[in-house]
């Protein structure tokens, strides 16, 4: 292990030498630390609005249907125009929409139509900012360096997950809800900045203006046409339909009927969750092109494993560590699958396929849900999780199984690594 470690630490920090990442990094990372102290904030306000339960799951639902609907048109831009651009807008956008709730709360007139109003508007924007992000990534570093950039990006994700909540928690007892909606506005200042600072991608020739510009569909057909992008996508829906409802959607549910346990524990289960993500993430860093599948394979039964043993876990820490292993393994199969997709991905396609990524998850997530609570409201939570954790391990080890050599060859549209020269994004210092 510890040549992993040392392997991951020099991939990281080779990234990180490169300018443009290195100051997206460091905006990222107080800019996520910012949304994710909203996020709970935008929770906690919720719950002092109604008790229903019902209308939680409409500002989810407020929040994710524009994402359904407008994210392969988010990809499209980001392969049309200036991704930069693109990125600078949807943060004003999200200032202002911070800003506006803050105010309602401090002001008193906060309504539950003002929550299910920003949540619509906060989805228009990632519809447009996060396939932008995902395609952004690839070009501040060079196709070989793609699977540690990743890596880093996500470490530094879930990291702000775990850092965010906790300030939160603190700022709204001190200062009240308001404050952590400000604090998100001044956060996303640092991320600006870090834009600002990135080289405008320049031109390609007139015939690669044009692929950029062509159809939306072109997304989806050529991710049709590459079984290894398709597989990877196909095992992250999996994952979305099956594995994370169960963590985002049931947890609260399960912590309470399963272990009979208060808020406290739940907070404690989530944090240690995003802490598996973490380590998951690091772990990343370092592994081989030709690995990439047996451990992806090795991390769908550990999470079906976790999974299974959850609904039958007869205490809190017992699931705190299935948790841990669980969040782990997920951490790691989503950054390979994206790695994987990123890395065959043309550059002139890239943000629409990044578009088609981001659908699998954010796109069915509205709806993945319904089946899972449907599901234990019938048979019970313990036997839903028991048949989701099966569901989910056939499905995930079947596609694998299918594109395991293609995944340890480089695309058509990957140069060996030795030769791959840096885009002038990430020459840039």
């Amino acid at each position: 292990m510890s040549a992993d470690v040392k392997i991951s630490t020099r991939n990281a920090l080779r990234v990180l030498r490169r300018g443009p990442f290195r100051r997206y990094i460091i905006g990222s990372a107080i800019s996520d630390t910012g949304t994710w102290m909203q996020v709970m904030a935008q929770g906690y306000v919720m719950s002092t609005l109604t008790n229903k339960a019902i209308m939680l799951g409409m500002a989810n639902l407020a929040a994710g249907l524009p994402m359904l609907l407008l994210t392969m048109v988010g990809g499209s831009a980001a392969d049309r125009f200036d991704k930069r651009k693109i990125l600078l807008t949807t943060q004003y956008v999200q200032i202002g929409l911070a800003i506006s709730i803050g105010l309602l709360i401090m002001s008193g007139k906060l309504e539950i139509w003002h929550i299910l109003a920003f949540a619509v508007a906060l989805g228009i924007s990632n519809s447009f900012e996060m396939p932008t992000l995902n395609a952004l990534v690839p070009e501040l570093v060079t196709r070989d360096e793609i699977q540690s950039a990743i890596a880093v990006d996500r470490a530094v994700f879930h990291g702000s997950r775990v850092v965010g909540p906790s300030l939160a928690g603190i700022f709204i007892s001190v200062w009240g809800a308001a404050s952590a909606f400000f604090l998100n506005a001044i956060s996303f200042v640092a991320l600006i900045i870090a834009l600002l600072m990135i080289p405008p991608r320049p031109r390609g020739t007139v015939e690669e203006e044009e692929k950029r510009a062509s159809g939306i569909k072109e997304g989806f057909r050529y991710v049709a046409k590459d079984k290894p992008s398709l597989a990877m996508i196909a095992l992250i829906a999996a994952t979305t339909v099956f594995i994370f409802p169960i963590i985002t959607v049931m947890m609260p549910l399960y912590v309470r009927l399963v272990l009979g346990l208060g808020a406290d524990r739940l907070g404690f289960l989530m944090g240690s969750s995003a802490v598996g993500s973490v380590v998951g993430a690091i772990f990343l860093i370092s592994i081989p092109r030709q690995k990439r599948v047996a451990i992806m394979m090795m991390n769908v039964g550990i999470v079906a494993v976790a999974i299974f043993s959850l609904s039958r876990a007869p205490s809190f820490y017992l699931a705190t560590a299935l948790l841990i292993f669980n969040s782990l393994g997920l951490a790691m199969n989503f950054g390979l699958a994206n790695t994987i997709v990123q890395e065959r991905a043309p550059d002139y396609l890239r943000g629409r396929v990044s578009a088609v990524f981001m659908l699998s998850f954010v796109g069915l997530m509205p709806v993945a849900g319904l089946g899972i609570t449907g599901l234990s409201d019938l048979i019970g939570m313990r036997t839903a999780l028991a048949i989701a954790a099966g569901c989910y391990a056939v499905i995930a080890l079947i596609v694998l199984g299918r594109v395991r050599r293609q995944c340890a060859q480089p695309a058509v549209s990957e140069t060996p690594s030795a030769e791959t020269p840096a885009p002038p994004i990430a020459a840039a210092v």
